[in-house]
């Protein structure tokens, strides 16, 4: 029997048999059926957008709505119109070149679905890191199979249930569980499986997906960088930057971690960040549109970070203190900490930002380049030669000049890792061709002159292989 939800290890199997032994005998290759899926992941969001941010809340203790609907559901909601707009065009048969060699014979590229998808779902975003692969994979005609973050536990039930009202348990089911269930979940031989979250857990999923030679989308963090360039309009760049850092508290795969910044300039951006946030978040303590952390995990680690930093490098934004109680973590800046701290050694994913001086651009590009490629890495100034210099000189998963994190939600951008930061790219058509086999089609034509190739190989061979071979 189907099963909508899975809770334990009998169950994870039975449902993931079942789907597999579907997507065998049943492929979906009917874009009618696609565009149903998708329209009931619209209808899905749309009648529960309500209960699930309020679920999100809760499991944070307190996150923003408005942030759930800016930077989840907006995102959500475009990516499957943009799906259901271009879906159709994607799948269809495509001709691909060939040498004039082997005319009047043709080449043909035929889009399949993959089989059954798995997606693990990250707790920072658990919204749209799952409703965004679950419409690649759903426009390519595949079977979902969702394991929810056991951080974020309200949400994962909230989620579950209106999945199951809304999706047949043969084409979606969630999964929920601990820890012991995520790594049963990766251990499953999927035709593809999605992993959001911390660059260690990714190589435990790589690891666990590599005996079965299950393929792999990697979607991890790193310390995502901020080059500002002399001539950049300091109030924007601040503008933009802070609204990063503090997204979510912090709490965001592509927020920006540090920055590089002249020296002469630190003093001014200090000052500026804290007329920001008194502008934009007044009286943080009880301000609804200010998320806080995730659990107390993560809270300790973040004051641990900040208590082995010397006191004087340590700039609060607000005369508000952090409050473990409530998981309120206030916004600070921290100058010129030490490439040894745990600051600088791990991603932040909080609402703390190191102010670390340049000299020349080329310096700051080197000081990336001596790090992990990062999943994401902005660009403030107006100089093109030296924004090039740096795209040029620099990789990483994706770049914004004068903006940070909304590349992520351009469906007809790639959205993707490299390195540490990730492997593999999707979002929009990127993710249609990530989750379908793109099957490579020779069709012969009944002239053709393969039959001189055959032995045994006489003079005219001979002479063909002299002319092909020069």
């Amino acid at each position: 029997m189907a099963i909508t939800i899975v809770t334990d290890k009998a169950q994870l199997q039975a449902q993931f048999s079942r789907l597999q032994t579907l997507s065998r005998s049943k492929p979906i290759l009917d874009w009618k059926v696609r565009e149903t899926q998708l329209d009931n992941l619209e209808a899905m969001l749309s009648d529960n957008q309500d209960a699930l941010a309020k679920a999100i809340s809760e499991d944070f203790g307190h996150r923003s709505v408005s942030e759930t609907q800016f930077a989840e559901l907006f995102p959500s909601f475009t990516g499957i119109t943009h799906a259901k707009k271009h879906g159709k065009a994607w799948m269809k048969t495509r001709r691909a070149s060939i040498s004039a060699l082997y005319l009047p014979a043709h080449n043909e590229i035929q889009p399949q679905p993959l089989g059954v998808v798995g997606i693990m779902v990250p707790w920072n975003y658990p919204l749209y890191l799952a409703i965004g692969p679950m419409i690649d994979a759903l426009t390519a005609g595949n079977r979902v199979m969702i394991k929810m973050s056991e951080a974020a536990p309200q949400f994962a039930h909230a989620f579950a249930k209106a999945i199951a009202h809304y999706f047949s348990a043969d084409m979606v089911c969630v999964v929920i569980g601990e820890v012991d269930m995520a790594e049963a979940f990766s251990k499953l031989p999927f035709d593809h499986l999605l992993y959001t979250g911390s660059t260690e857990v990714g190589k435990k999923v790589m690891a666990a997906a590599a005996p079965n030679l299950t393929p792999v989308t990697l979607e991890l963090g790193g310390k995502s960088p901020v080059i500002v360039l002399e001539d950049a309009h300091l109030e924007s760049a601040v503008n933009r930057i802070m609204m990063g850092k503090t997204l979510n508290a912090g709490q965001t795969c592509i927020a920006p971690d540090y920055v590089l910044i002249p020296r002469h300039s630190h003093v001014r951006f200090i000052s500026l960040a804290k007329a920001w946030l008194q502008q934009h978040y007044p009286n943080i303590a009880n301000n609804p549109d200010y998320s806080h952390i995730i659990n107390d995990q993560q809270f300790e680690r973040v004051q641990g970070y900040l208590q082995e930093l010397p006191a004087d490098s340590i700039h609060p934004l607000t005369d508000i203190v952090a409050n473990a109680e409530t998981r309120l973590l206030t916004p600070v800046i921290v100058t010129e900490p030490d490439a040894d701290s745990k600051l600088m050694q791990n991603e932040i994913f909080a609402p703390i930002l190191p102010l670390i001086h340049y000299e020349t651009v080329d310096d700051a590009i080197d000081f990336v380049n001596e790090r992990p490629r990062p999943l994401a890495l902005y660009v403030f100034g107006n100089n093109e030669q030296q924004i090039e210099q740096v795209l040029a000189r620099t990789v990483s998963g994706g770049v914004c000049i004068n903006e940070v994190i909304v590349h992520v939600a351009q469906h007809d951008l790639p959205f993707g890792g490299v390195g540490h930061s990730g492997m593999g790219a999707y979002h929009g058509k990127a993710g249609f061709e990530r989750l379908s086999h793109l099957k490579p089609v020779f069709v012969q034509s009944k002239l053709n002159g393969m039959n001189l190739l055959l032995p045994p190989y006489g003079d005219l061979f001979k002479k063909g292989m002299a002319l092909l071979l020069k």
